[in-house]
């Protein structure tokens, strides 16, 4: 499969099907996808962020030499949305932020939560790492609750059903 020749223009469904079984569970067909996510001009960028993150949901264990750059990347404020969003969907829905990142990944979906424009599906996936967080690091619960009860009166569905949950779990601690 030629990456860099797929990615070069607009890919539908099927397509990332496609890349994802391709890919499978090897580090080095998955290490390409990812120089392209990592290194490409944007529109090929956003392009294979889209398998990446499915690849990452499948086989975790993919991305794990690539954290400090995904770190790097959520960060950048040049990097497109799509490359953000799907940074943050592997996040929340792949297993395991290495511990070592745990605070970096933190400060950056605080960050993201509480900026009224960055995207909904960024801002929810936040919520749902900074969720997950909070059963290692219980201290930021009141922390996350603060946020989420100020941007709830303003938020997207998606946003306020994990927003309403957070506040669920903190009632929950409570008693």
């Amino acid at each position: 499969m030629n990456l860099p020749v797929l990615l070069s223009a607009p890919i539908r469904k099927e397509q990332v099907a496609e890349i994802v079984e391709w890919i499978g569970p090897d580090q080095g067909r998955f290490d390409q996808l990812f120089a392209l996510f990592a290194r490409s001009e944007p529109r090929v960028a956003q392009r294979a962020a889209w398998p990446l993150s499915y690849c990452v949901i499948l086989h975790p264990e993919l991305i794990m030499p690539h954290y400090k750059t995904i770190v790097a990347l959520l960060n950048d404020p040049e990097q497109p949305a799509a490359v953000k969003r799907n940074i943050l969907r592997l996040m929340d829905q792949a297993p395991g932020i290495p511990e070592k990142f745990h605070g970096p990944v933190m400060d950056s979906c605080f960050r993201i939560l509480e900026d009224p424009g960055e995207t909904i599906a960024a801002r929810a996936f936040a919520i749902g790492i900074l969720n997950q967080m909070t059963d290692n690091y219980p201290e930021i619960l009141p922390e996350l609750k603060t946020a989420v009860e100020f941007i709830l009166p303003n938020a997207s569905p998606g946003v306020r059903s994990r927003a309403l949950k957070i506040l669920r779990k903190g009632e929950k601690r409570k008693k």
